[in-house]
């Protein structure tokens, strides 16, 4: 009995050793010091120890255990794992790992992520977003740029332009604003509740795209050039990266460039013949500098001794004798400048390469090391904006329409879909604030970029959904008064750029993640393919056994984390927030040990599972999402009003989290689930998602003029303008709120109790008992005119709906 008692001691002392991730000399000698202390009390065996010694020093021997256990593993790893491709390497070693390296090590630092900076904005950014955008939001008519003009009006385009929309990432030196990502996503995030066309049209160029690529990489010659003429609007830019042969699969493009001589502006010069066919550009109908990727071909090998160069970037002006540009795609009725180019042998000198020809064959690092900053700002911001303004102005409507004589926010079954369009608003700003203060802080997170786009764009679709099932006609019939009638068509279009939605879940999130965000992996591959075989061995030797270490310590967390449902892991905070820090906490060691599980069952296929990775990916995903709504609350005070709303949007992230990893469970490979299922559900799933009772307190602070309410659409377009029905509809809601007590007081001054509507005259009756005000009586007057407008819908003479074209047009002038 005594033995079996210190066989558990040393179980235990073993397990607590892992958990705390202690190194193995240091967990070799506390082990011994057990073994010690059990031989002392006779307990322990000299043959114990004959087991222990022949485990223990094989490992703890370095010479011996890089020659006996570490040199065949790395044959057997060199045999399993296929070498990475050129184009798999530059798109791993892009950018840089932030916060999701935490959430994937299994063991997150809570004080870490809430010490990162509060985001703010300066005051040249808050007057910019105060002045100019409030500005171009008023003049906006989104009616008008949808189903009159089929763009936005001149006027607009050169306000853009004067004010330097198109220059807030140009450094102040070149003319532009040099705002932080944090500054540009607030701009976008308005312009986005306005106008799903501005909001493209003046992110563009701000993320990937000349601008971008040219301050990183290009020519002093070629900064001072384009640069200045960029900030003053002089030069309208794109980018044409997608073909029609390759879209989300970017590294594939057909379109190429011969390196050779030719003629230009008269003279023989050293160039390129550049012949592509792109689909997919938006600003390429109007654009006056196009950056354009290629491949590039050396056959006379003019340049070196490669005759396959790989992805490059040029500038190319639009008047270049050979491009074509002006055509325009018809993206789902939406009217922001989108189109092919084309060119074919259009020849251009080398110096038109970004960075100039010593840059041939760069492209693709660059592209995939600015695509993670601009893919984590423009799509995710333009998505948390719409659904801000949506929260904000369906919580309006649901307040001022009536059925069934009551508010149809009341009701429970339109309750359920107003939370989830309020609880996302909340998390999706949360999410956009955290992702660009990693910007800011110099990071370039391409495995958060890839989560957020995703996730947003897809969250966001989800809610304009929810949105028009409670409008209902209201949503459905376009006019000046619908403001969700564009965003509903607009939603599938940002789930298909930037790459699609399917890929970057199936493919991007865990096929970069799971290499960059492992403490080992990557580790582990670059070593395995080093050709000093002397250094391969002893780099591989570190990885492994750090990975081993690595792995047992997520195991035993797991199950210690599972079996106590983490009521004794650590949490910053002891409030009602306290059990998501300890979920997270179990969730990122289940996240940690599945993925090493998963590689070691599937070697290099995983990728080819991509099931498998997406549902992996998930966990990494919506830990993510979970921490950056956590730490929005840590930085705005803690305010306890908005703890509903933290709490709707944790729990529906940690659930959809417990969703992907049951699914992955149900279909682990090799049938390890079920295993795998007694380690981490012990006592089964531990989670619900959001209770009726939840719902119900988001959907009435939506409905309920309050500072959570006044948070949750911070930032957005509320400016009661000719053109803004959504603020014009929200100062009706403010009106029919005052309105309700003086209803009341003439149902009882008339015993009658009469229905909400006819406001107008309602307050004549009131004026003619004397029991209202002359004010009192222009406000129900007032209410009555915005309670009709939220509630009708547009109409129209036929001949408005009626197709013009230019023929039409002559057609009526000849008549």
């Amino acid at each position: 009995m005594t033995s079996l008692l210190w066989i558990f001691v040393m179980l235990f002392a073993l397990g607590a050793l892992a958990y705390l991730r202690v190194s193995l000399l240091t967990s070799t000698i506390i082990a011994a010091i057990v073994m010690a202390l059990g031989t002392a009390t006779a307990s322990i065996s000299p043959l114990a120890w004959l087991v222990f010694l022949a485990i223990t020093l094989p490992l703890n021997i370095g010479a011996f255990r890089k020659s006996v256990i570490t040199r065949p593993l790395l044959k057997l790893y060199k045999g399993i794992m296929p070498e990475m491709s050129s184009t798999e390497k530059e798109a791993i070693e892009a950018g840089t790992t932030w916060w999701e390296a935490d959430l994937f090590a299994g063991k997150p630092n809570w004080k870490k992520l809430h010490n990162y900076p509060v985001a703010r904005l300066t005051a040249e950014e808050q007057a910019f977003i105060e002045g100019p955008v409030e500005e171009v939001c008023k003049m906006l008519n989104q009616h008008q740029v949808s189903h009159q003009l089929g763009d936005l009006p001149e006027s607009i385009w050169q306000y853009l332009k004067d004010n330097g929309f198109f220059a807030m990432i140009i450094k102040k030196k070149y003319g532009g604003l040099e705002f932080s990502a944090y500054a540009q996503s607030r701009v976008l995030q308005k312009l986005a509740g306005v106008s799903s066309e501005l909001a493209s049209t003046v992110g563009v160029p701000n993320s990937l795209g000349p601008g971008e690529l040219l301050q990183h990489y290009g020519t002093p010659a070629q900064q001072d050039h384009y640069l200045p003429r960029l900030a003053k609007g002089l030069e309208v830019p794109c980018f044409a990266l997608t073909s029609p042969e390759a879209g989300s699969d970017a590294g594939a493009i057909p379109d190429f460039g011969i390196v050779c001589k030719g003629q230009w502006q008269g003279e023989e010069v050293l160039g390129m013949k550049l012949t592509w066919n792109k689909r997919y550009i938006t600003l390429a109908p109007v654009a006056t500098v196009l950056g354009l990727a290629f491949k590039l071909q050396d056959p006379d090998k003019l340049l070196g001794d490669k005759e396959e160069l790989g992805i490059t970037c040029a500038l190319i002006p639009t008047d270049v004798p050979g491009v074509e540009t002006g055509r325009r795609h018809f993206p789902l009725n939406c009217m922001f400048q989108n189109g092919p180019t084309r060119g074919n042998e259009v020849f251009v000198p080398l110096d038109f390469i970004i960075g100039g020809p010593e840059m041939a064959g760069q492209g693709w690092r660059m592209l995939v090391e600015c695509l993670s900053v601009g893919r984590g700002i423009t799509l995710p911001s333009n998505s948390a904006g719409g659904i801000k303004t949506a929260a904000v102005a369906t919580g309006a409507y649901a307040r001022i329409r009536r059925q069934f004589k009551l508010p149809i926010g009341k009701l429970e079954g339109i309750e359920e879909p107003m939370a989830r369009i309020g609880g996302n608003a909340y998390l999706m700003d949360a999410v956009t604030t955290l992702t660009t203060t990693g910007i800011d802080l110099g990071e370039k997170p391409s495995v958060i970029s890839a989560i957020v786009k995703y996730h947003l764009t897809d969250r966001m679709q989800k809610c304009v959904i929810d949105a028009m099932d409670i409008h209902g006609g209201k949503g459905v019939c376009l006019g000046e008064n619908n403001y969700l009638g564009r965003g509903y068509q607009a939603a599938p279009i940002a789930i298909t750029v930037e790459g699609a939605n399917i890929l970057t879940r199936s493919m991007i999130i865990y096929g970069q993640g799971a290499i960059r965000c492992h403490p080992y992996v990557l580790a582990e591959m670059e070593a395995a393919f080093d050709p000093d075989m002397h250094k391969s061995l002893n780099d591989f030797d570190s990885a492994l056994f750090g990975h081993i270490g690595f792995t047992t310590s997520n195991l035993v967390r797991s199950f210690w984390l599972g079996l106590t449902s983490s009521y004794f892991s650590n949490s910053p905070y002891k409030d009602k927030t306290k059990r998501y820090y300890q979920h997270m906490n179990r969730f990122s060691a289940n996240l940690a040990l599945l993925s090493d599980l998963a590689m070691a069952t599937l070697g290099g296929g995983l990728k080819r599972k991509e099931r498998v990775s997406a549902r992996l990916g998930d966990l990494l995903s919506q830990l993510y999402l979970a921490s950056a709504t956590l730490k929005r609350y840590q930085d705005e005070g803690r305010q306890s009003e908005d703890l509903v709303l933290v709490q709707w949007a944790v729990e529906d992230a940690l659930y959809k989290l417990q969703d992907s990893l049951d699914d992955l469970l149900n279909n682990f490979p090799m049938g390890l689930g079920r295993v795998l299922r007694v380690i981490l559900f012990p006592f089964g799933r531990p989670l619900k998602r959001p209770s009726d009772v939840l719902d119900h307190k988001v959907a009435k602070i939506m409905q309920t003029p309050c500072a959570s309410r006044d948070r949750l659409g911070k930032g957005q377009f509320w400016t009661p303008s000719p053109f803004n029905a959504v603020g014009i509809q929200e100062q009706t809601f403010k009106d029919i709120l005052a309105c309700e007590p003086l209803h009341d007081k003439i149902c009882k001054a008339t015993g009658k109790r009469h229905p909400f509507m006819w406001l107008d005259k309602l307050a004549a009756e009131g004026k003619a008992l004397g029991i209202l005000s002359d004010e009192e009586v222009a406000l129900l007057e007032r209410a009555e005119i915005g309670r009709m407008k939220s509630i009708n819908v547009d109409d129209f003479d036929p001949a408005e709906l009626r197709a013009q074209t230019l023929d039409d047009e002559t057609q009526h002038q000849a008549a």
